[in-house]
Parts: C-alpha cells; sequence; structure tokens
C-alpha cells in the first residue's frame, strides 16, 4: 500500500510540473518539462549520493577509524541480509543521521558527531537500523527524486511568470501569478506525505532490523528536541536536505517533512509490546521545555 500511494503521489508531482510547463509554454512547454523531469531524474539516479554526502563535507570510515560506529552498522546489515553500505560521519553538534544511494548495492549511511555522543549503543543501533530500513526500502531514491522535482516545479513557476510563451498562448497574469504562489505549495505538500509515509516504513524496518523498537523510540525522544534546535548547515544552505534526517531540523509539525516524533515513539511502542512512550526531550532553547 505504502509502495501504491508513493508511486501515485510520485506521479502528481510529474503532472503539476507538465501542467505548469504547458502553462507558460503549451503543448511544446510540457513535452519540455517532461524531458526535463526525466534528465533530472536520471541525473539523480546515478549521483544522488555523491551530492548529499559532499553538501554534508562527510568524511567516510572504517572498522579502524571508527569501531562502534562501523561495528554497529556491520552487524545491522548481516542481521538484515544487506550488502554492507559505507559508513560516513558528519562533523556536526545537531544529533541527526541519514542514508542515501540508488539501491541496497550503492548505498552510505552517515551519523552526525553529536548524535554518537548523545546515545547509547543500543539506541544507535535502533538509528542505524532506521537507516538502513530506508536503505532496504530504497527510499534514498525516492525522496532525493521527490526533492528534485519539487525544486523544479518552483524553479519553472518563478521562471514561467516572467519568461512564459508569448502571444496568445501567455496565461493571464493572475493566473501565473497564483501559479506561482500555489504549484510550489501543491509540490511541498505531495513532498512531506511521501516524507511521512516512508519514514513509518523506516521506523518498523528498523524495528524489526535492531530487534528492539524501544530503543530506538528512546533515540528518537533523545534526539528530537535538540535536532530542531541546533542549526544544520547543510539544511540551511538547502532546505531539501531535512527530509533526509531521522528526526526533523524545525519547530513546525505543519511543514514537517516528518511525522511528530511522538506519534513515531508511541507506534514504536506498541510494536515493543508496551504503550509506556519515554517523553520527549526539549531542548534547552525551547520555550515549551518542561
Amino acid at each position: 500500500m505504502n509502495g501504491l500511494k508513493t508511486a501515485m503521489l510520485l506521479a502528481a508531482l510529474t503532472a503539476l510540473f507538465m501542467a505548469l510547463g504547458f502553462m507558460f509554454g503549451g503543448p511544446a512547454g510540457a513535452m519540455i518539462a517532461l524531458v526535463v523531469a526525466a534528465g533530472m531524474n536520471l541525473f539523480t539516479y546515478w549521483n544522488a549520493d555523491k551530492l548529499v554526502l559532499s553538501m554534508h563535507h562527510a568524511r567516510e570510515v572504517d572498522a579502524a577509524s571508527e569501531p562502534e560506529l562501523y561495528g554497529v552498522v556491520a552487524e545491522l546489515a548481516r542481521r538484515a541480509a544487506m550488502p554492507m553500505p559505507r559508513v560516513y560521519i558528519v562533523d556536526s553538534p545537531g544529533p541527526n543521521a541519514f542514508a542515501t544511494g540508488r539501491n541496497p548495492e550503492n548505498a552510505a549511511v552517515a551519523a552526525t558527531t553529536g548524535l554518537l555522543s548523545m546515545l547509547s549503543r543500543e539506541e544507535l543501533a535502533g538509528v542505524m537500523a532506521h537507516e538502513l530500513g530506508h536503505v532496504r526500502n530504497r527510499d534514498t531514491l525516492i525522496m532525493t527524486m521527490v526533492a528534485t522535482i519539487a525544486g523544479a516545479i518552483s524553479m519553472i513557476a518563478n521562471f514561467g511568470l516572467f519568461f512564459g510563451h508569448g502571444g496568445n498562448n501567455r496565461p493571464n497574469p493572475l493566473v501565473a501569478i497564483l501559479a506561482v504562489v500555489m504549484a510550489p505549495l501543491a509540490a511541498m505538500i505531495v513532498q512531506m506525505a511521501i516524507s511521512r509515509t516512508r519514514e513509518y516504513g523506516a521506523d518498523r524496518a528498523g524495528a524489526e532490523i535492531s530487534g528492539n523498537p524501544r530503543a530506538l523510540a528512546s533515540a528518537l525522544a533523545k534526539i528530537a528536541g535538540p535536532a530542531q534546535h541546533i542549526p544544520s548547515e547543510a539544511a540551511q544552505a538547502n532546505p531539501a536536505a531535512a527530509q533526509l534526517y531521522i528526526v526533523p531540523t524545525h519547530i513546525s509539525e505543519l511543514f514537517s517533512t516528518h511525522p511528530a516524533t511522538e506519534k513515531r515513539i508511541a507506534a514504536l511502542m506498541e510494536m515493543g509490546g508496551t504503550a509506556a512512550a519515554p517523553p520527549v526531550r526539549r531542548s534547552a532553547l525551547d520555550p515549551n521545555r518542561r
């Protein structure tokens, strides 16, 4: 069901992209938009991991340089019967993690230094199992493609307003302005819907791979508050990067690419056979901290 929902939402994004092309360029514009979307997705397919890792200035580690993190990932990959991904560390105080790569054979997982300093080994295993869940479900490719198309929709909406097809085919200025405002908003809503669906799926997969859903729930409770309030340089430079992380890097639930952390924790605790969820820890910068 999740796969069908994702396919339908991806189709909706592509249709929106083509509709904007048609609005500003007629039938030829729609075809150009389709070709551009296909080209961007092809480029993303081969280069997403390099772009994401470079954006975060991630450094690759091995069993000698980072034995605990590498050992945890190796054990989880063995348990999941998956190829061993490349392992990276991002020098950032914000506690977070992400996965990237076009398929399980060409995947990479990364953790920040802030995450490593905050979690126990069991909690770290829960987080990295979640990232391997993304890899196994091929979410890494899907979410990068979604971010690429959503960004292109914003670009073509703004470009078309000023450089749309001339003559009688040029859209009414009021309609064009409405498209510039509504198309990126619609793309963002679709992007959030896809991302939230994939996060729940990765939580379930991570719980299965690690065999300890409560450890993942505990990790989410620990890192959710600090991650929201410690800036991520990569996400600030490119907001699309935020959807890759295990927890969101901003506060607003309405516009978050992730489900509410409390809901994710509750679902994991149910998997673990208890309804007693650990409270989400608030950052010292959070005015609602208790």
